[in-house]
């Protein structure tokens, strides 16, 4: 089962805007037989939630979702998967968290619409 396998530990960055782990993240992916594991090394940064200001209302930078998008700024950053499986990720994730259905379901098709553009400028 997916689980998260460690705290994550942040530290604000001046801009205030934008969080650096403190220490290595991990989550492990899937089920109990799955050998994938997802470390984030200390010292990256994210800014959690990548959601447009005026939306903030609705869906804040950060939430219970998190550790979920921390994960999936990681796996931008790092493009170890294709696009798709990052983003099942995070819905995978988010459910471990135990996001309501409907926040899963918005935020996933969010980043599978609007994520082209951070993914490609992370290619280059």
């Amino acid at each position: 089962m997916s689980s998260f396998l460690s705290p994550l530990v942040v530290t604000p960055m001046p801009d205030g805007r934008k969080w650096k782990l403190v220490r290595p993240f991990t989550y492990h992916v899937g089920s109990l037989q799955s050998k994938t594991k997802i470390i984030v090394k200390a010292g990256f940064i994210t800014d959690f939630a990548s959601v447009p200001s005026q939306l903030w209302w609705l869906i804040p930078p950060w939430g219970t979702y998190g550790k979920a998008a921390v994960v999936h700024d990681w796996l931008y950053h790092q493009q170890i998967f294709t696009r798709g499986i990052s983003d099942y990720i995070f819905y995978e994730a988010m459910g471990v968290l135990r996001v309501p259905q409907w926040k899963r379901l918005l935020m996933f098709w969010a980043v599978r619409l609007f994520g082209r553009v951070t993914w490609k400028e992370r290619k280059k």
